[in-house]
């Protein structure tokens, strides 16, 4: 017994001499993430995120999709549309961590490149939303911002385009180490694609804010020097992630149910305005339906948005009468008979193009925004930059003809003639094509224009009217409601019909 005892307060006394803080210290769990890991996480959500807002909502309200079944969306009873708003806010986060980590250190290429992150992510929250929490947004850890006000529109656009200015002067001088860069690979070579993207971005939402600002000066400024400041010049400047064949880095579609998935079908809007201008990517865009392949005369044709549930099921003779999308973005595991097997490295999540830089310097000149240029042949560079785009993702296998028509750029419905009012038209058409499948940018950029025209379902559950907002997310008003009431006063009723001030 006496050893025993001995034995004992000899473990007590061993047990006394270790480090308590290192034995409970979960080394599994680390509390510092390096810039590089945070850095590929919040490109991958925010871009997987782009997807899912472009399936969900957005090519369906700008009507390139429609739906078979459960027609919600299609007929405008939205409810709450969340993913954006929790996908910003979540992903700023680690934004956070690695300005943290970065400091005011200017050469560092993180520091520009969170930058460029940050002004597209909130661009995004509030052209959905209007009115966000912007300034004090991510701030409750470091000063116990746990209800941050709501900023004004006008004010988060001013702190968008002064990020992007200084993100682009901060990665001309930036050390050429950039680790965990999936957009653009890293290292010295994506210094200057992400240079590109912070000015390419700055026009898009200098373009964007003139509806309520005379902003001629700025994108001049911009154009007029391109050593400073450099834009996209070809496809190869693309913003896109490129998804990998195998899982866990897939296209994240590929992860959805079959029966959901192939409820999303080509709209007939869409089916018919390229039909009516013989424009091969709707090659790429839809797929000939079962029915017509079987009857030996393959067609596409689309569904009108907004059919009530009875009417989608039953519309062409049901659903083997009705476009599935195109293959490049094809369910794995619901193919067509005869049809090569869908690829999953094909599709890409988009950011901003070329294609899209182009009708923005197009539209802008024809207003006489701007002085630099031409523009009939920054239209006719988006055009062809677009057919060129899709033309190199379509894998050959598929056998589709991406080619545009000898005639494409000459026929009356695409030539760059006509009054102003109709050339606009036709740069609106245009890009509209080009913002296929690219987040929320088609119904953004039409809530600005009215071009090209939505006209809602027969069957719509607003009023005839096209939304224009998300309605902000429920649980706000029990966690922030003195600040969302306040954004409510000021920017009118919480519904999708009240227009941001950005669109008004």
């Amino acid at each position: 017994m006496k050893f025993l005892k001995i034995f004992l307060l000899a473990g007590l006394f061993s047990a006394c001499t270790q480090d308590f803080s290192d034995t409970n210290t979960d080394k599994n769990s680390p509390t510092n993430v390096t810039p590089d890991l945070l850095l590929s996480g919040v490109i991958r959500n925010m871009m997987n995120q782009q997807v899912n807002a472009a399936w969900g909502i957005g090519n369906i309200v700008v009507q390139h999709h429609g739906k078979i079944q459960f027609v919600n969306e299609d007929r405008y009873l939205w409810g709450e549309q969340n993913s954006t708003w929790d996908a910003t806010y979540n992903n700023y986060r680690n934004l956070q961590n690695i300005f943290a980590a970065v400091g005011t250190d200017s050469t560092n290429a993180y520091l520009g490149v969170s930058l460029v992150l940050k002004s597209w992510m909130f661009a995004q929250v509030t052209d959905a939303y209007g009115d966000v929490p912007y300034s004090q947004a991510g701030k409750a850890k470091t000063e116990g911002k746990y209800q941050p006000e709501y900023d004004k529109q006008e004010d988060i656009y001013t702190g968008i385009l002064n990020d992007l200015k200084k993100a682009n002067e901060f990665l001309a001088k930036a050390t050429p180490v950039l680790d965990g860069d999936i957009l653009y690979g890293g290292g010295a070579g994506a210094i200057i694609k992400w240079r590109k993207l912070a000015n390419s971005l700055r026009l898009r939402y200098l373009l964007r804010l003139s509806k309520q600002k005379t902003v001629d000066a700025e994108m001049s400024a911009i154009l007029a020097d391109p050593a400073n400041n450099p834009i996209f010049t070809g496809n190869e400047d693309n913003a896109e992630l490129e998804y990998l064949a195998a899982a866990p880095n897939q296209w994240p579609l590929y992860g959805s149910r079959v029966g959901s998935f192939d409820e999303f079908r080509v709209s007939k809007t869409l089916v018919d305005r390229l039909s009516a201008l013989g424009d091969t990517r709707l090659n790429v865009f839809g797929r000939p339906t079962q029915k017509s392949v079987t009857e030996g005369a393959p067609a596409i044709a689309g569904i009108p948005n907004g059919l009530n549930e009875e009417l989608a099921l039953k519309y062409n003779g049901g659903v083997q009468g009705v476009s599935r999308v195109g293959y490049t973005f094809a369910c794995l595991v619901c193919n067509d008979i005869g049809q090569a097997p869908p690829d999953p490295a094909a599709p890409r999540a988009l950011l901003m193009t070329y294609a899209e830089l182009q009708f923005t310097l197009a539209e802008a000149r024809e207003r006489n925004m701007i002085t630099a240029g031409d523009a009939a042949t920054y239209y006719s560079n988006g055009i062809t930059a677009n057919f060129n785009y899709w033309k190199s993702i379509v894998p050959a296998q598929y056998g589709l003809n991406v080619d545009m028509p000898a005639n494409y750029l000459t026929q009356t419905g695409v030539a760059y003639t006509g009054t102003q009012a109709e050339k606009l038209s036709k740069i609106a058409l245009q890009k509209w094509i080009a913002y296929y499948f690219n987040g929320l940018e088609a119904w953004f950029d039409w809530k600005r224009t009215g071009m090209p025209e939505i006209v809602p379902g027969q069957y719509n559950l607003n009023d005839n009217k096209v939304p224009v907002r998300f309605i902000y997310p429920q649980q706000e008003q029990s966690l922030n409601g003195v600040n969302r009431k306040a954004a409510v006063d000021r920017q009118g009723a919480d519904d999708l019909n009240s227009r941001p001030w950005i669109t008004k």
